[in-house]
């Protein structure tokens, strides 16, 4: 894992107010374009790199060096493993079978399906990336409410928000985690030790939420139930040879995941093992599987890392790490407290992938100055997983289940997302910072 360069506290070593305002700049108008998504937000973000790398090296107080620096490997190759090994996973069909399974158990109850299906995602979710369990479960989900003859709204909103929910509770859940965990760095075992209890009552707490706010709707009589209880859910599996290898190959990393600190092995290590693992025992296409890999995410986290190394090292963040360590030095127990809302609100307006990268820095300075960091961590972990849910854009994943409810006759709109993300939202964060108050001494 890289080292982390601390912050320079001398304006004389080439920190000046001029730099901070270009980098500063060049960071705000870069994200304005990300945010208004006129153009894809891998472009923009390649370009704004490109161009604070230019700027930062006219001036002096970013090199090229220094951009590479700022890539964090452990997290890009941490990503692309566990896609690759999603990829393979899709080709078997395990995600159709586990969808119709649940709808035929639940019997067309939609309350009972929302709790099957949501409990299904969650899971999923801490294990794999929640956007890719979006992505193999909404579609699936359509079909059967579409059979089921009820609307699909409630039952897609609650797996995006149980996805965000359960994507906090593991390392290689949540992208902000992973950030997280190899910047801090943690564990997996530090995740499972110090998230997975806020997200299991925040897990309860959504779905008893739905259940008074989305009453009417699941109370709907299903009108398929017959053509749903006819379906063969096994028939759903397409190769059990290849599921077989890949529930072997994801099982020995989950594994790993557990004692890779103990074995001195990085997190992108394991994954990429996985990778290269499920590729030697099912021998696919290497194109075929590659090309379901999510390039354009790579890129866009690589681009992020270094357009936050350079508002970094033009000293940018030291100015907003100065004003947290005092607030730390006041009140250590108040500081992770306000650190968590304000990234919850912050996330339910923007992605919460950029906010993390940028809080990553400031947390770092807390360190430096000699305090200790950890309740910060646990706190922006919480906080972006838990905030993205207030808005359809606070998470890819919001952003990937309106996009689907658009094919049906039941669109999710901004109120309606509004009307249960808002209040999950706010009762989620609600969990996490009772647990803050009440185990101080866990989070530190």
């Amino acid at each position: 894992m890289k080292p982390f360069l601390p912050f320079r506290t001398n304006m004389s070593e080439g920190i000046s107010l001029a730099n901070q305002l270009i980098a500063g700049v060049i960071f705000v108008l870069t994200f304005t374009l990300i945010f208004s998504e006129r153009v894809h937000r891998t472009i923009i973000a390649m370009f704004g790199a490109c161009v604070m790398v230019a700027f930062g090296t006219r001036y002096g107080f970013y090199s090229q060096e220094d951009a590479l620096k700022a890539i964090d490997a452990n997290t890009i190759f941490l990503l692309m493993g566990m896609m690759i090994v999603v990829a393979n996973l899709k080709r078997t069909g395990l995600f159709n079978y586990l969808a119709v399974k649940g709808a035929k158990i639940s019997k067309g109850n939609p309350w009972i399906l929302l709790v099957l299906l949501g409990t299904i995602t969650t899971v999923l979710s801490m294990i794999l990336d929640n956007v890719t369990t979006i992505i193999l479960i909404g579609p699936v989900t359509i079909l059967i409410m579409q059979t089921l003859g009820i609307s699909a709204t409630p039952i897609l909103i609650a797996e995006a928000l149980l996805s965000n929910v359960g994507g906090v509770g593991t390392m290689v859940g949540d992208p902000p985690n992973i950030i997280i965990g190899s910047a801090a760095p943690f564990t997996f075992n530090d995740f499972l030790l110090h998230t997975l209890p806020p997200v299991v009552v925040a897990w309860l707490a959504t779905l008893l939420t739905f259940r008074f706010v989305f009453c009417k709707e699941l109370s709907q009589k299903p009108e398929g139930i017959k053509q749903i209880m006819a379906m063969d859910e096994y028939a759903a599996i397409r190769d059990v040879r290849s599921l077989k290898r890949c529930l072997f190959t994801l099982t020995l990393m989950i594994l790993f995941f557990f004692i890779h600190h103990r074995l001195h092995l990085e997190p992108s290590f394991v994954a990429m093992f996985g990778a290269s693992l499920v590729f030697l025992l099912i021998r696919p296409e290497p194109d075929e599987i590659l090309h379901d890999v999510e390039w354009a995410a790579l890129l866009f986290f690589i681009a992020l890392f270094v357009l936050v190394g350079g508002v970094e090292h033009s000293g940018v963040l030291e100015v907003l790490g100065e004003g947290l360590v005092g607030l730390a030095k006041d009140n250590m127990i108040l500081a992770p407290i306000i650190l968590l809302w304000v990234a919850a609100i912050t996330s339910a307006i923007v992605d919460n992938i950029p906010f993390t990268m940028t809080m990553v820095p400031i947390i770092k300075h807390v360190a430096a100055a000699g305090m200790n960091p950890n309740p910060l961590w646990w706190s922006l972990a919480l906080g972006v997983g838990f905030g993205g849910n207030g808005t359809p854009i606070g998470a890819t994943a919001n952003v990937v289940v309106v996009s689907m409810s658009e094919k049906t006759k039941d669109r999710i709109t901004f109120r309606k997302w509004f009307k249960s993300g808002s209040i999950i939202m706010l009762i989620t964060c609600l969990v996490a910072t009772l647990f803050l108050i009440c185990l101080p001494g866990v989070f530190r």
